[in-house]
C-alpha cells in the first residue's frame, strides 16, 4: 500500500513538473533594473502568446461580458488621488485561464441573482512603481522588484453587487482601504457583512483564485503555468485583444 501511494505521488509529480516545464515561455525577455522580466514590446507579447495561447489577455467585458466596470484608477477615486491610467480606460484584462475561472465565477453568481463589480485587474508595471514610490507597504501595494499579480493579468479586484439594484453587497469597507478592517481575517464586524465576504472568498476560491490576506477584494488566479509582467499600455492590448480571437 505505501508503494503504491508512494507510486501515485511520484506520478503525480512528475506531470506537474512537465506540465509547469512546458508552460515556461522560451522567449527571451529583457530584465529591468530590479533584475526581473517584463514585456514592454508588442513583439514579444504576440511571440509570447503564438508559443503558449494561455499568455493571451482577455479583454473584459467584450469578450467576456456581463460585468461591471469600476476602473478605480482611470478616476480620482483612489488612494493616489490621481488619474493611473486614461480617463477613456472602461475595460481591463486578464490572462486567458483566469478569464476563464471568472466566467465560471459569474455564472455561479447569476442563478443566485448576484454580479460582480470590477475595481481593477490589469495593471501596467509603470503604475506598480508609482505606487511603490507613494507607499512602501507590501501588505498593500506591490514591490516592483517583485512584480505583482495585476501585473501578470492574473490578479482581480472585484465585489459582489445585486443584480437588481446594481449596488454592491456590503463587505465593510470600500476598495482601497488600509486598515485592518479590510483584512479578510478581521471579524469586528456586523453578521452579514462577515457572510457577504465569506461568500465572496468561497466562490472566487472554489474557482482557482486566492485571496490576499490584507484586502478582502483582492484574488489572484493559482496556476502553474508563469506570467511575466508586462508594461504594455491599454490601448495596445485593446488593439491586439480585438484583432485575435480568444483560443478555443
Amino acid at each position: 500500500m505505501i508503494k503504491k501511494a508512494f507510486l501515485l505521488f511520484y506520478i503525480l509529480f512528475i506531470f506537474g513538473f512537465i506540465q509547469k516545464t512546458a508552460a515556461q515561455s522560451s522567449i527571451n525577455v529583457p530584465l529591468n533594473k530590479y533584475g526581473i522580466p517584463v514585456v514592454s514590446s508588442e513583439d514579444t507579447y504576440l511571440a509570447q502568446i503564438a508559443e503558449d495561447s494561455s499568455q493571451e489577455m482577455i479583454l473584459l467585458p467584450m469578450h467576456l461580458p456581463g460585468f461591471i466596470m469600476d476602473l478605480r484608477y482611470a478616476t480620482r477615486n483612489n488612494f493616489m488621488d490621481e488619474r493611473m491610467y486614461p480617463s477613456s480606460v472602461h475595460y481591463t484584462f486578464l490572462r486567458l485561464p483566469a478569464a476563464r475561472a471568472l466566467e465560471k465565477v459569474r455564472e455561479t453568481l447569476l442563478s443566485k441573482g448576484l454580479g460582480l463589480k470590477i475595481f481593477d485587474a490589469y495593471r501596467p508595471y509603470a503604475t506598480t512603481e508609482k505606487f511603490w514610490e507613494k507607499i512602501h507597504d507590501e501588505r498593500y501595494v506591490a514591490n516592483p522588484a517583485k512584480a505583482s499579480g495585476h501585473n501578470k493579468g492574473i490578479s482581480i479586484d472585484l465585489t459582489l453587487i445585486d443584480l437588481k439594484t446594481n449596488r454592491a453587497l456590503d463587505m465593510g469597507t470600500g476598495f482601497d482601504n488600509f486598515t485592518d478592517t479590510a483584512h479578510a481575517d478581521f471579524t469586528a464586524l456586523p453578521a452579514h457583512v462577515l457572510q457577504n465576504r465569506r461568500f465572496l472568498k468561497e466562490i472566487m476560491e472554489s474557482n482557482g483564485f486566492k485571496q490576499l490576506e490584507t484586502e478582502w477584494w483582492h484574488f489572484t488566479f493559482q496556476s502553474m503555468i508563469s506570467y511575466d509582467a508586462l508594461n504594455l499600455s491599454f490601448k495596445t492590448l485593446k488593439k491586439l485583444a480585438l484583432k485575435n480571437p480568444i483560443p478555443q
